[in-house]
């Protein structure tokens, strides 16, 4: 099969109009269901429509590009919302590389090919809310009941951009295979003067919301030994938390408290009352468990010694994920013939929608390089050149399989 051929100049075209919607300084600011999201979602319908696709969007807000064919096909793409404070790649490049193969391949008479950008991958609501909703890893139900920082239910925000056609299922099973471009987000390519990784797994992912509760008092009226100070609590958590990892994870393990909110946050007053979360990732599920009942057992612990009340919810978990060892081979012969001499097989720290879309079908991903191995700030970049090489190899790869 021939190779299909993309237009770097309309790829790097549409990456910078993604970019707008929601542009702060270098970066991005485009949540899942905020006006910025939803307005390139909006955009994003109209050049899937541009491209020959069929326009679907499900009831959370997963939007696919369909060929007119019912045949099974190949599903490429990722996510286009953003952290709170995002880069302006970071899966907006695999949804536009997605849209750019899909449509030079409908082009050049090759392979029907579909495209995806999936919705709150970047966990408003939970890890990976969307592709876990269509890959059947949680119910609609449960993620409407979701709640984010701010208390809001995914029910409440949950809108469609207007001019999308009425929500509706899109079942995996019409498609037969899954490929992902990202930059790597890590510095492994960079500084190795590398251009493209091929995915070999994707690591495993827990975290939980966790709250303690103490007592609301005066600052200056109320002796330290008397008080039942919440983020006094949390401090001897997260040193604890620490000291405990330390006996069971590797150079590899890695975990974050990510957010935290104390209330009522003010000078003179004892907090009555901080929420926080924590994350821990690894590639060994057993690993993972173990670092869950440490988790649980340590809010315990610091809760009884210090007299607070404690709760945990949201509780997301997601394994460690094998890429497809054909579509990896498939990959590493298109990195070969795009890059050769300069691209490697690779594990991803980072947790991608193609870790659930394994569940349904084969997967893999491709990387590129990722400028200081910075991602998830406004400081996230990378070279032009290599954004057109990477969806270069895609569009091999995709022609193959």
């Amino acid at each position: 099969m021939s190779d299909i051929r993309i237009d770097p100049d309309r790829l790097l075209a549409d990456l910078d109009t993604l970019r707008s919607f929601g542009q702060c300084e270098t970066g991005v600011v485009r949540p899942a269901y905020s006006e910025a999201e939803l307005a390139a979602r909006g955009w994003l319908a109209e050049r899937l429509r541009a491209a020959g696709l069929e326009v679907a969007v499900d009831p959370v807000g997963n939007l696919f590009g369909l060929p007119r064919s019912d045949a099974p096909c190949l599903l490429v793409g990722s996510h286009s919302d953003s952290q709170p404070e995002g880069g302006w790649l970071d899966g907006a490049y695999g949804v536009i590389a997605g849209l750019e193969v899909a449509r030079a391949s409908r082009e050049s008479g090759g392979p029907p090919i579909a495209v995806v950008s999936f919705q709150d991958e970047e966990g408003r609501f939970t890890t990976l809310t969307g592709s876990s909703v269509w890959a059947g890893q949680m119910s609609l139900e449960e993620a409407r009941r979701l709640t984010d920082n701010a208390g809001r239910t995914l029910a409440e925000v949950c809108r469609q951009p207007q001019g999308l056609p009425a929500p509706v299922a899109v079942a995996p099973d019409r498609f037969r295979a899954f490929l992902e471009i990202h930059i790597e987000q890590g510095p492994v390519l960079d500084t190795s003067g590398e251009k493209i990784g091929v995915v070999e797994s994707i690591v495993g992912i827990r975290s939980e919301r966790l709250r303690f509760t103490g007592q609301q008092n005066h600052a200056g009226t109320t002796p330290m030994h008397l008080r039942h100070d919440a983020v006094q609590g949390f401090v001897r958590f997260a040193e604890r938390l620490n000291a405990r990892f330390a006996e069971v994870v590797t150079p590899a393990t890695v975990w974050t408290v990510g957010h935290v909110a104390v209330h009522p946050n003010a000078s003179s007053i004892v907090p009555g009352r901080v929420d926080f979360t924590v994350q821990w990732r690894d590639a060994e599920t057993a690993r993972l468990d173990a670092m869950t009942e440490i988790v649980r057992r340590t809010a315990e612990d610091v809760a009884g010694e210090m007299g607070l009340g404690h709760e945990r919810s949201s509780y997301a978990t997601i394994p460690p994920s094998a890429c497809d060892p054909g579509l990896i081979e498939i990959l590493a012969e298109a990195a070969e013939a795009t890059a050769p001499g300069k691209w490697r097989r690779m594990p991803s720290g980072a947790l991608h929608d193609a870790a659930n879309a394994a569940h349904r079908m084969p997967m893999a991903m491709l990387f590129v390089p990722s400028k200081g191995g910075i991602s998830h700030s406004f400081a996230e970049d990378t070279e032009r050149a290599d954004l057109v090489l990477g969806a270069q190899a895609l569009a091999r790869a995709a022609a193959r399989v």
